[in-house]
């Protein structure tokens, strides 16, 4: 009897001991952990390198050449240590690097830095990205304050956070070399500075301001009579508006490129953009069928320029865009009479996948009117072809004796 008990007693005292050991771990806050140490870009440790406080009076010009081919040296060792493996120790040299090279003034320091981040970017270190972008905002920062004009500097600027991809930060600073570029009257700088500034959004996806951007440079180049440029702006607008999936404004972007490459006698590359066009009006024809026309117009322009120019390939795509439209609209003899010339073209490209979803296409197209004959023909056409690729055998096997069962004896 005791010895239940006690059986009882201890089982008790230890529920008893569990349940206050965990009200205190509940009670108990843990400590939050820094999101990110203190940055190392800012220890004022003295260095070995530094023959005294250059706060308190600066390097001589030869203290200062020395300094740097030491700080390039940390470089060599830093990249060294990475190619071994030992990250830890790579970074660990290039902050102490960094650290030293704001001594030799903001422009070295600010290129060291874009440097280092494209590294810590590659290597997924994020903190080092943090502590490299926090040094360079406290750089800008100071800039801004001096109301300084040293475009070199705000070039470096814009440069080192691209390297570790801040592209906000870099269009801030970008913005601010254009408004002295502008000020200065200085055309060239301000054209370059525009493309940067239009690069950066593009790089990431942003379209609506890497459009506005391009729009700016077209209109400067249209101004000064730059054909060239005013050709290659086109171009990307074009391509921005295709991926903004903004139909409209390619379409007034493509028909400027159309007339510009009749101008120019450039049939080479009318084809491929008549498709294009082709393709924004059908989409802008789900809103508005009355632009199907339109697509429909510069499909054939495309079938009829390739074919003169012996584009082969490019005359089969835009045939299949025509095939199908005319079925779209339940015109099957016109889709039919497209299909033969399609047949031709993929011969003649020696695109025999091609020539074989022709037959295909043939075929479905002669089901649909319930002209079994002709859709046998086609099957067995695209059979040989299927034979010959060995490759859809069966499923031409299966249409012929389909259709076969449907044609009396």
């Amino acid at each position: 009897m005791l010895q239940r008990l006690s059986v009882t007693i201890t089982a008790t005292a230890t529920f008893w001991l569990l349940c206050n050991s965990l009200t205190l771990a509940e009670t108990k806050k843990p400590q939050q952990p820094d999101k990110f140490p203190p940055n190392p870009l800012e220890t004022t440790t003295p260095d070995p390198l530094l023959p005294r406080d250059p706060k308190k009076q600066p390097l001589s010009a030869s203290e200062l050449q020395q300094l740097e081919t030491a700080l390039d040296q940390l470089n060599q060792e830093a990249a060294a240590k990475l190619q071994a493996g030992d990250e830890l120790g790579a970074f660990d040299t290039w902050n102490r690097e960094l650290r030293l090279r704001r001594y030799l003034g903001s422009l070295k320091e600010v290129q060291a830095l874009g440097r280092v981040g494209a590294i810590a970017y590659q290597k997924n270190n994020r903190p080092e990205v943090q502590y490299i972008t926090q040094r360079l905002q406290a750089i800008q920062k100071q800039a801004q304050s001096q109301k300084t004009n040293d475009l070199e500097l705000l070039q470096a600027l814009g440069q080192a956070y691209r390297q570790v991809r801040s592209p906000q930060n870099a269009v801030v600073v970008y913005e601010q070399v254009l408004t002295n570029v502008r000020q200065q009257q200085d055309t060239a700088k301000e054209i370059q500075t525009l493309q940067t500034i239009g690069e950066v959004h593009l790089s990431w996806f942003d379209y609506p301001k890497a459009a506005a951007i391009y729009q700016e440079l077209l209109k400067l180049a249209t101004a000064r009579g730059d054909s060239v440029n005013e050709l290659i702006y086109l171009q990307q607008l074009a391509y921005i508006y295709e991926q903004a999936k903004q139909p409209q404004q390619a379409v007034n972007i493509r028909n400027r490129l159309a007339e510009i490459y009749q101008k120019q006698n450039n049939l080479t590359a009318l084809p491929a953009l008549k498709l294009a066009i082709g393709s924004d009006y059908e989409s802008l024809a789900r809103e508005n069928p009355n632009l199907l026309q339109e697509a429909f117009n510069n499909y054939q322009q495309a079938y009829t320029t390739a074919w003169q120019l012996q584009q082969y390939v490019r005359a089969s795509e835009a045939l299949q865009k025509l095939i199908a439209l005319y079925r779209s609209q339940g015109q099957i003899n016109n889709a039919l009479q497209a299909s033969e010339i399609l047949v031709q073209s993929q011969q003649l490209a020696s695109n025999f996948y091609g020539l074989m979803n022709a037959y295909d296409l043939i075929g479905q197209m002669n089901l649909e009117r319930k002209d079994y004959p002709q859709a046998l023909k086609a099957f067995q056409k695209g059979l040989e072809v299927a034979q010959q690729l060995k490759y859809e055998e069966g499923y031409f096997s299966e249409q012929i004796q389909k259709v076969s069962g449907q044609i009396p004896r």
